[in-house]
């Protein structure tokens, strides 16, 4: 919303969002939506809601603005010469998604998120549980491990 504002009237082109893109690298600030800590390629979450959103919206207006970044801010980003990954990740899309389904209070995305990742961890868990299997802890350890480690 704060891009398309910043455009005002201007049509959503690839020199418009070009402009707008340097004009927020310029003046200090990240654009959001890209890059990611770990992955080095687009997002697959981002791949797969722009797969249903060209299916489901595609002449969405929002939708066209979120496609047209997707095509302009690597090339952008990878101009500065500072970044490692330039593409998409999930944060970049699921909010025109969110929004276009009528799910409009932006503050309770980051909720929306992690309440979807704890089901899932709480899923695994079940089922653990179910099966009898043993607790599991990321990047656990066994004694024998150690041993050989040391």
């Amino acid at each position: 919303k704060k891009l398309k504002a910043d455009l005002g009237k201007k049509p959503v082109t690839n020199e418009s969002i070009t402009e707008a893109c340097w004009a927020t690298l310029n003046s200090g600030n990240v654009i959001p939506g890209f890059g990611h800590a770990v992955l080095r390629k687009t997002d697959p979450r981002y791949m797969c809601q722009r797969e249903f959103a060209l299916k489901k919206m595609p002449d969405d207006e929002m939708f066209k603005l979120v496609s047209t970044l997707y095509e302009v801010v690597p090339g952008v980003l990878t101009q500065t010469g500072k970044v490692k990954n330039p593409w998409p990740n999930v944060d970049a899309h699921s909010g025109v998604l969110l929004q276009y389904y009528g799910f409009t209070e932006a503050e309770y995305y980051t909720v929306l998120f992690g309440v979807s990742r704890a089901m899932g961890v709480l899923s695994s868990l079940v089922i653990d549980r179910v099966l009898g299997l043993p607790l599991e802890r990321p990047k656990s350890m066994t004694t024998e491990w150690i041993r050989k480690q040391f």
